[in-house]
């Protein structure tokens, strides 16, 4: 884990880390006021290695030591530096500053929470037993992507297999379908225990997570009585305005 370069601020920066047990801070644009302390409470951390005895950083133009950093969520790492407290907003945005700064109490601690702890350790871990799952992520939004133009809304077509028996029909099943095969999406087969609704569940959120309007609903075929119907396929639609 590294952090951004800083450019040293030269001795009169370096002697006031030594001298002064007040700290003024500015992270991107953000100002704090706290002390050496409270900044070098967790040795191993990033924080008390950027304000070690013998650290040069950057300071703005009144003074303030300066990280290039979104100070946006760094209040809430500051408070549990000074008091232990646990934010209670916000949790994965404070949790990614917590793993920049490498603050391992405030890690662990947020991990245990029931928001960081149900993503973590229930929909990750059911998500790394399905196949290529963040690849097909990034294939719907590129063909989604593609098929935007001088259009409201772009239609994908996802064929979800959960087990070894549905995929054995994969082939009969992809050769009804009427529309583009070529664009089909396919999820599957995976071993645990969450369903085809779970799954679906985590990629219209991961694709919303990016900032995409997405909505998923089951594929009707049309009916034949000479043709089997399977329901494997889903229709994901982006839409744009």
């Amino acid at each position: 884990m590294s952090l951004p370069d800083y450019k040293p601020a030269g001795k009169q920066a370096s002697s006031a880390i030594s001298q002064s047990p007040v700290v003024q801070l500015n992270v991107g644009g953000h100002l704090f006021s706290t002390t050496l302390s409270t900044l070098r409470k967790h040795p191993d951390s990033k924080v008390a290695e950027l304000f070690a005895a013998q650290s040069k950083l950057c300071t703005d133009a009144q003074g303030r030591f300066f990280i290039d950093r979104d100070g946006s969520h760094f209040g809430a790492v500051l408070e549990f530096l000074r008091s232990g407290k646990l934010p209670t907003e916000k949790i994965q945005e404070v949790y990614k500053e917590a793993v920049h700064y490498n603050i391992t109490p405030l890690i662990k601690r947020l991990e245990e929470t029931p928001e960081l702890f149900g993503e973590l350790v229930g929909r990750q871990q059911f998500l790394c037993r399905v196949p290529h799952y963040k690849e097909n992520i990034e294939v719907l939004i590129r063909i989604a992507r593609a098929e935007a133009v001088a259009t409201r809304h772009s239609t994908i077509f996802i064929c979800v297999l959960q087990t070894e028996e549905d995929l054995g029909f994969y082939d009969n099943a992809i050769n009804s379908l009427e529309a583009d095969k070529e664009s089909v999406v396919t999820f599957g087969p995976w071993k645990a225990a969450p369903s085809v609704r779970d799954l679906l569940d985590c990629v219209r959120m991961d694709i919303q997570s990016r900032g995409y309007k997405v909505s998923v609903e089951p594929h009707v075929p049309e009916r034949s009585f000479l043709a089997k119907s399977y329901n494997f396929f889903y229709k994901l639609t982006f839409t744009w305005w």
